[in-house]
């Protein structure tokens, strides 16, 4: 079991990449918070995790709320006693069109789950971390933060301000031992698939990726559960493209 007995939270755990690490984080021994503003997912995510014998609970927390981030973490350590790891998924895109067409309000939207929830998170959990002398934070960005493709240049950017602030985290935090590592998924097979393709076809996006084929959340929880792992104890502020050569 390699995060034997390691408490999770997990950001946007009720579909998706994040349905997707919390089951595998449980299957390897974590005791999980499926947190998400999702109730009904969010609560059949973790009653899954409990059917298949793991541990987790669901958490309502709305990642672009401060106030909601700091619940969802003091929950956590009044639930479980600890906290060591932090998976912050929780994500949203525009849809894939011309700049000029995404209003502010849903520009705004972007920022503050894909940016900002890095701070609240960071304000909540930090300071847990420090207290036990250790934490983790897996960063879920994207392959759009590194390579951006037009029609989602403010999705883009969100991205590649997540991919920046989560290595000046590492640096930050390293003497602490918190670690602070990012993965770069390509475009993958979970629900906000056909906001990102837009006009696109999946045989116009998978042409761009030389294994041919989009990423699935496997892909990713398999990721995440390295870096969150002892066997990643000396790794961070890296960034690891899950996306079949997308990147090279």
């Amino acid at each position: 079991m390699r995060l034997a007995g390691k408490i999770a939270i997990v950001t946007g755990a009720a579909s998706g990449f994040g349905e997707s690490i919390a089951r595998r984080f449980a299957e390897q021994g974590a005791h999980v918070v499926v947190a998400d503003i999702n109730d009904a997912d969010g609560e059949s995510v973790a009653d899954a995790i409990r059917a298949d014998g793991g541990t987790a609970i669901y958490v309502h927390a709305d990642v672009a709320e401060a106030g909601s981030v700091q619940s969802l973490v003091d929950h956590t350590t009044e639930h479980y006693g600890d906290l060591d790891i932090v998976v912050n998924n929780a994500g949203i895109t525009h849809r894939n069109g011309p700049m000029l067409d995404v209003d502010e309000s849903l520009f705004d939207r972007v920022y503050a789950i894909n940016v900002k929830s890095l701070y609240h998170t960071a304000q909540a959990a930090v300071p847990v971390f420090r207290a036990r002398g250790a934490g983790c934070f897996v960063n879920i960005a994207s392959t759009a933060g590194l390579r951006p493709r037009p029609g989602l240049t403010w999705y883009n950017g969100s991205k590649g301000a997540a991919i920046i602030t989560g290595k000046s985290m590492a640096v930050e935090l390293a003497p602490e031992n918190i670690r602070v590592n990012t993965i770069n998924p390509v475009m993958g097979e979970t629900g906000l698939i056909d906001e990102f393709l837009g006009d696109n076809t999946r045989d116009r996006i998978i042409s761009g990726i030389p294994m041919g084929r989009l990423s699935q959340p496997l892909d990713i929880a398999n990721a995440a559960l390295f870096l969150a792992s002892d066997e990643a104890n000396f790794v961070t502020g890296a960034c690891l493209e899950v996306d079949g050569g997308r990147c090279v």
